[in-house]
């Protein structure tokens, strides 16, 4: 499930996947879809416009040997789509639409989506499993079930459970939620989310069913990205203002924050990020030792040995990221400073703990500068009103959100 992304594709028989060793886990069935009983989409749809990045139907059927005076009479409906190209951040595929019925499990029966279309991939690179793209293109999962039901593609939210980076460790699914009908916004003049770590209640907050909202900013570069505004980030006590080009998207389709939760990492650009590293430094650095060699192996940065962790890890700096529309967010520290044991200079182990932040490098006219990656977004109910075109957040127990909603 990936909201940076606007394409739902499967593995299709006979499937190669280049480079996916130790990409998923071998317990997870993977069988490559059949494809027999599906249908070719044709060169002159909408859909397969949108896979070929908007190129015209005419050059499409063109490609598809549609002869001329076909083309010209725009009757190519019996050449199918070409074969396109699709690539993430991490990886990429050669893909075909197709059509077909798609049956949606849902919590007390299923949802029968006739004429759903999809991509078939045969050979990918690094992308061993397929992905339900809910970006805002004409392909995404939610822009296709709003046009059958649009109660429940209108609006959906996720809840991410903690990273364990140990797949053993992992009890229940991570819930996502179609046509999420509850949005209730707190309204205060500068609206917070207060992560309440360490309480008996596991980090749900004051005012738990309340969302804080930021509007989603038009990209018109990259249409089908969540794109949101981002005008600080404090750390500790210090509000360090982000630059002008994180609060907007310009007519270029330059500049905003991308909401993904197919990305892992939160990536700011280097003088804001630097800044961050400053600011660790600056409130921790003469209570911690700097684990440099930590540093250079993980390409993390401000990293520290702790010996109490009781004692050391209360020294840490919060974190609060300041959304457009005056909505505050204060992360747990396990969303940011992620903690583990380190040997690999040989010596006894120690305890060390890292900004799990990175740096995305220098800004470039080339789309969103920032990401807002899922480590972060963990342990939070992230919504998209697609009405109202905001996204929200909220603390939330992931683990036991689905069985409240089901109780109500």
């Amino acid at each position: 499930m990936d909201t940076g992304s606007d394409l739902v594709w499967f593995p299709c028989s006979p499937f190669e996947c280049i480079l996916c060793e130790n990409k998923y886990d071998s317990n997870i069935p993977t069988t490559p879809f059949n494809i027999s009983s599906a249908f070719h989409l044709p060169c002159n749809s909408p859909a397969c416009s949108a896979a070929h990045s908007s190129l015209p139907s005419s050059d499409l059927c063109a490609i598809s040997h549609c002869p001329l005076e076909t083309i010209e009479v725009s009757d190519c409906s019996a050449f199918s789509c070409p074969s396109f190209y699709y690539a993430y951040g991490d990886g990429s595929l050669i893909a075909r639409l197709y059509k077909d019925q798609l049956s949606l499990p849902l919590a007390s029966s299923s949802l029968n989506l006739p004429n759903f279309t999809f991509g078939c991939a045969h050979t990918t690179l690094g992308e061993p499993i397929g992905v339900a793209g809910f970006g805002q293109g004409l392909l995404s999962l939610p822009a296709q079930l709003a046009k059958h039901s649009p109660q429940l593609g209108n609006s959906f939210s996720y809840c991410l459970i903690s990273h364990s980076f140990d797949v053993n460790r992992i009890r229940k699914p991570s819930p996502l939620i179609l046509g999420r009908s509850s949005f209730k916004h707190k309204e205060n003049k500068d609206s917070k989310a207060v992560a309440n770590e360490g309480s008996g209640n596991n980090g749900v907050v004051e005012g738990e069913e309340e969302f804080l909202y930021t509007p989603i900013l038009h990209n018109p570069k990259h249409p089908y990205f969540y794109c949101v505004g981002l005008e600080a980030i404090t750390v500790g006590k210090k509000r360090i203002p982000a630059m002008e080009s994180l609060k907007r998207v310009n007519r270029k389709g330059n500049g905003g924050m991308v909401v993904d939760s197919g990305t892992t990492f939160t990536m700011l650009p280097t003088k804001l990020y630097e800044a961050i590293v400053t600011e660790f430094e600056n409130t921790i650095g003469s209570v911690l030792t700097r684990a440099n060699q930590v540093e250079e192996q993980t390409g993390l940065n401000a990293c520290y040995y702790y010996d109490n962790e009781l004692v050391s890890l209360t020294k840490v700096p919060k974190l609060v990221l300041h959304f457009v529309g005056n909505s505050s967010v204060t992360l747990p520290r396990r969303n940011y400073f992620f903690k583990y044991m380190d040997g690999s200079d040989g010596k006894k182990e120690r305890h060390v703990g890292c900004l799990m932040l990175m740096n995305g490098g220098d800004e470039e006219d080339d789309g969103p500068v920032a990401t807002l990656g899922n480590i972060q977004q963990q342990g939070f109910e992230v919504v998209y009103d697609l009405v109202k075109r905001r996204v929200g957040f909220a603390r939330r127990q992931c683990s036991t959100l689905w069985d409240s909603l089901n109780q109500d």
